[in-house]
């Protein structure tokens, strides 16, 4: 499967033009050549040429670590001079070079300065076809993530109560996604009251209080490399705050009009439209601030985007959010989120759990 996997990206370099790929720490590096590599001050790259063998430069005290790699080894002790190392490793260093995005300035100014004739390109968008799509084997890992992050919502009643404050609730948040399975916690949004009209507010504070509305945004890591991300809103108590159960009905056929959008061949901006669309009808479209979803896999964010502008058709085997909100500020907000997978005949949700409004 790796070997496969270096394949395509070679090929999708030469149709660049250019006459390496350089991969750096990160999703990428990881999805080629099955190694997990800590971004730091000392570089590890892997270098992948148009023609020629690809190698992998590491320090020596990482390259334990790396021996199954399906590629040629080269370490270096420390006090190297390592952009050299990466000059001397590239067949011909001269024309073209990708590098993925995550690359840091601090190794790729040097090498730009060490090899002037070079042009340098940012290589993400033209790598997106290498992840986009996913095999069986991935759309199950995703799956098992999606299954772990439900377990989550569907005890949210355990944490979620008034008088208890969003950092505290978060906190417990961060545990229990651990114990659902995640091998990590990526971040927990617990956004309460008039905190809910932040899409990215920053759990604090603020005492949860009985009518409140509260946005729950979770996910993490599985111990396979792959993401959750789920949203659910809840209210505290029997009763809503004013507008907001109308508010929430829109949202709601929203979210479930995107779903039904989501077709191969189907333009990524059309599923963005099918959700915007409903929620401007009704009133709401200056509230509905941000796209409507995200690719997911190795990254929680990553191709393809769900959002105005892509015309890029989708693709049976892609994974991604839906997560339409609207936020009213100073008053709520509110948000659903599914991840799901475009197959042949339309959208499968990876997320189960019910999206109707929760009252805890």
């Amino acid at each position: 499967m790796l070997d496969s996997r270096l394949h395509r990206a070679r090929q999708l370099t030469a149709e660049q033009g250019w006459t390496a790929l350089l991969v750096t720490p990160g999703a990428d590096l990881f999805h080629l050549i099955g190694h997990v590599a800590a971004p730091l001050e000392r570089l590890t790259c892997l270098v992948l040429p148009v023609e020629g063998e690809p190698a992998l430069i590491l320090p020596r005290l990482e390259r334990p670590k790396a021996e199954q790699a399906p590629v040629r080894l080269i370490d270096y002790p420390d006090g190297t001079d390592f952009i050299a190392l990466l000059a001397d490793a590239l067949p011909v260093p001269t024309g073209v070079i990708g590098v993925v995005d995550a690359m840091p300035a601090a190794h790729l100014v040097p090498a730009q300065r060490l090899l002037p004739g070079v042009r340098w390109e940012v290589a993400g968008r033209a790598l997106a076809p290498l992840r986009a799509v996913k095999s069986a084997d991935e759309i199950a890992e995703l799956t098992s993530a999606g299954t772990a992050v439900d377990r989550v919502h569907q005890q949210m009643h355990r944490w979620l109560r008034p008088g208890r404050t969003e950092a505290e609730v978060a906190a417990d948040l961060a545990g229990a996604i651990r114990d659902a399975g995640h091998a990590r916690t990526d971040f927990v949004i617990v956004a309460s009251g008039p905190n809910a009209a932040s899409p990215h507010h920053s759990s604090g504070a603020r005492v949860i209080e009985p009518g409140d509305a509260v946005v729950v945004d979770i996910g993490g890591t599985m111990p396979s490399g792959y993401c959750s991300d789920c949203t659910r809103t809840y209210v505290i108590g029997p009763k809503a705050p004013p507008g907001f159960a109308e508010m929430y009905a829109v949202l709601q056929e929203a979210q479930r009009a995107a779903v039904a959008a989501v077709r191969p061949g189907v333009p990524a901006e059309a599923v963005d439209a099918a959700a915007r669309d409903h929620i401007t009808a009704h009133g709401y479209g200056d509230l509905f601030v941000h796209r409507t979803g995200h690719g997911i896999g190795l990254d929680t964010h990553e191709e393809p985007y769900i959002v105005a502008g892509n015309a890029e058709p989708l693709v049976a085997g892609t994974t991604f959010s839906i997560e339409p909100g609207i936020y009213r500020p100073g008053a709520y907000g509110a948000r659903i989120e599914d991840i799901v997978v475009c197959t042949p005949t339309g959208a499968r949700r990876l997320n189960t759990t019910p999206t109707d409004l929760v009252h805890l």
